[in-house]
């Protein structure tokens, strides 16, 4: 007789603190390792010793792979595909008890010991003893703990669905996972023959701020893209700086009109996309010098609802030649004080631009070579390649100078929404009518997980004619790229049912014990086993 392994409150509490102590940070040795203990961690289901061949590591990029793990009824086509990811953000915040981020049981103690060191409405949390703390225990290993659970369930029970589990690297940073993932989930559809009836993914409740304590599903996800800027002035020696023009005194107007612009801020189905915020701001220079810094640069977070990742490059350039604007008068003005002559006057450049330019100047074979140095050095990572590429452009074509050359930078995540959709508006409507029936629990539907996710990268809509997008990201097609025509195939609506907690990417993130180990695991089951009985195989 078959024996659930993961299937109780603690035995599922048991698991996921197995899998959080499986250090996963993205891009380092551990996240290469998880998926294989995995692999090994499932093959103990008797699913997987009777069909080796549907349980499988896909290759993804940097030596790390993905897993998919398939259910397959004899009867079914159709298929819930799960998905989840398994890399964290760093643990360095923890500081002294940093040994202890991916121990949740020993973590949660300690801080019960130091409760007085947290503000009071985390102390409450902690003394409630409702929360469970550690990193990876909200985003997102709870997730895939469902999702194991749900396979060995549908594997023992024999549901008449099919479940496919799959689990990527590397959402934390460029969802390279999810989009080396995207060509294998085609694969396994004909192989199979399966029949993709949902994408449902178990990212947790995100806040919609501060004092938000809602439990959400999602019937969407947002979207984002990453604007970036190289601002490039004019070098002089410190002791005459109005021989030239710093870097920095250019990116300040630009910063100032991005961070928290409205115009970026779009409206949908009632629900508003976080406004727009610097994520890097450097100095490309390598050493400190007294020479002034004329070349710096800057990236900026845009979220997206309905807008295309073109609209978004059009409203980046309209900001950028205000700012510049605003730079010139100010400018003007200092040089008029100290009876100077200008060096010039900041132009706004898109870097489709510069590039044919820099092109028409040296050459085709000089620029690609240039170009492949760049991506060549394994310390870049592609945002990094793309505004060292920009800049190694303009230092060949200085007469430019002073200039805000505006790009795009990876990663490029489209919105996803299937609200509306007669399927997905039964899902959310027997999911609120179950928690409150059982649980006496209050859920609310969200249209857009305001926390990005791997849902962007299936059941694509947008077209797939993105040539402002791709002729202004430096990288694309070398480093980074889209299978936009793959995504397109991937047809069936999305949805996020997952477990609450707060804090994700900080030292406080802790996971709702009720939440996880008993309501959600329910939730998620009843959910599907619904699906199985309404929907046509």
């Amino acid at each position: 007789m078959n024996q659930f392994q993961w299937n109780s409150a603690s035995q599922l509490r048991q698991l996921l603190n197995e899998l959080v102590s499986w250090k996963s940070i993205s891009l380092s040795e551990g996240e290469k390792q998880f998926p294989r203990k995995l692999y090994a961690k499932l093959q103990d289901l008797d699913y997987f010793h009777k069909n080796p061949s549907h349980l499988k590591l896909h290759e993804a990029d940097m030596r790390r792979k993905l897993l998919t793990a398939l259910y397959k009824h004899p009867d079914a086509k159709q298929t819930i595909c799960l998905l989840s990811h398994f890399d964290t953000v760093n643990t360095e915040e923890y500081g002294s008890l940093e040994p202890l981020a991916t121990q949740p049981e020993e973590l949660t103690k300690v801080y019960l010991e130091q409760k007085d060191t947290f503000s009071k409405d985390i102390c409450a949390d902690i003394e409630s003893g409702e929360f469970l703390f550690g990193r990876g225990t909200m985003d997102m290993k709870m997730g895939l703990v469902m999702h194991m659970s749900l396979i060995e369930q549908a594997s023992i029970e024999e549901w008449p669905i099919n479940l496919l589990l799959l689990t990527v690297p590397d959402e934390e940073v460029n969802s390279a996972g999810m989009r080396y993932a995207i060509p294998a989930l085609i694969d396994l559809k004909k192989q199979h023959d399966l029949t993709y009836t949902l994408f449902l993914n178990s990212e947790p409740t995100f806040r919609h701020d501060p004092r938000d304590n809602t439990h959400y599903i999602y019937s969407g996800t947002i979207g984002k893209v990453l604007a970036g800027a190289l601002f490039y002035g004019k070098e002089t020696h410190a002791g005459e700086p109005l021989s030239g023009m710093t870097s920095p005194f250019i990116s300040t107007f630009l910063t100032r009109e991005m961070e928290w612009n409205p115009i970026f801020r779009e409206e949908v189905l009632g629900e508003a996309a976080p406004l727009p915020v610097t994520l890097q701001q450097t100095d490309l220079r390598l050493h400190y010098s007294t020479q002034t810094p004329y070349r710096s640069s800057a990236l900026y977070n845009i979220f997206l609802l309905e807008r295309t990742a073109e609209e978004a490059f059009t409203l980046f350039e309209q900001v950028a030649k205000k700012a510049a604007s605003q730079c010139n008068e100010r400018y003007k003005k200092i040089c008029q004080d100290n009876q100077v002559r200008p060096i010039g006057t900041v132009k706004v450049i898109p870097y489709e631009e510069l590039l044919e330019y820099a092109t028409k100047k040296l050459g085709k074979e000089l620029i690609e070579d240039l170009i492949k140095d760049i991506h060549f050095n394994d310390d870049y990572d592609d945002r990094e390649k793309s505004l060292r590429i920009t800049d190694s452009l303009m230092i060949h074509c200085q007469e430019l100078a002073p200039a805000i050359v505006i790009l795009f930078a990876p990663p490029y995540y489209p919105a996803v929404n299937s609200s509306g959709d007669p399927f997905i508006e039964s899902c959310v409507q027997y999911v609120e009518k179950e928690a409150k029936r059982q649980f006496h629990l209050e859920i609310k539907r969200s249209h857009f997980l305001n926390g990005i996710c791997d849902l962007s990268y299936v059941n694509y809509q947008g077209s797939t004619d993105l040539q402002i997008y791709e002729k202004n990201t430096p990288v694309w097609g070398d480093s980074y790229e889209l299978p936009f025509s793959f995504m397109r195939e991937l047809k069936a609506p999305v949805l996020n049912v997952g477990p609450f907690g707060h804090d994700a990417h900080k030292r406080t993130e802790r996971l709702h014990i009720a939440s996880a180990f008993e309501q959600f695991p329910y939730l998620i089951r009843k959910l599907i086993l619904h699906i199985s009985q309404k929907r046509d195989n």
